[in-house]
């Protein structure tokens, strides 16, 4: 369940921080393809363990593409795995929109706040 003992730097579009023992990877500003290197980075240091808990917090995303998608479907697939969860923060209409119309919404179930998602048994 631990992370591993050095957590990635943050970057302008991801920092990753520890609540209650969970990884929680906030990003931020615009997720495309151009982003999704730097912000891999901190998703797959937070699946890397067995059972792995992390939550993604989707809240300060102004814009998200397919690859975005593609990125967090990898690490929910990476998580689940390694008998861990990953659960999603996901508040904009347009967002959750983009996850209900791609057939994600059902698969990632998105909750509003991190503190729910810390309540959340998958």
């Amino acid at each position: 369940m631990a992370l591993p003992k050095i957590t990635p730097d943050s970057y302008q579009h991801a920092r990753t921080y520890r609540l209650h023992g969970v990884a929680v990877i906030e990003l931020r500003g615009t997720i495309d393809l151009s982003t999704v290197p730097e912000i891999q980075v901190h998703t797959d240091a937070a699946t890397a363990p067995q059972r792995a808990q992390v939550i993604v917090d989707l809240r300060p995303v102004q814009f998200l593409d397919c690859s975005a998608l593609g990125l967090l479907c990898r690490a929910r697939r990476r998580a689940v795995e390694r008998d861990g969860r990953l659960a999603l923060v996901c508040v904009r209409p347009w967002h959750l929109r983009i996850l209900e119309a791609t057939g994600l919404r059902e698969l990632f179930r998105p909750l509003a706040t991190v503190e729910e998602a810390l309540l959340r048994k998958h």
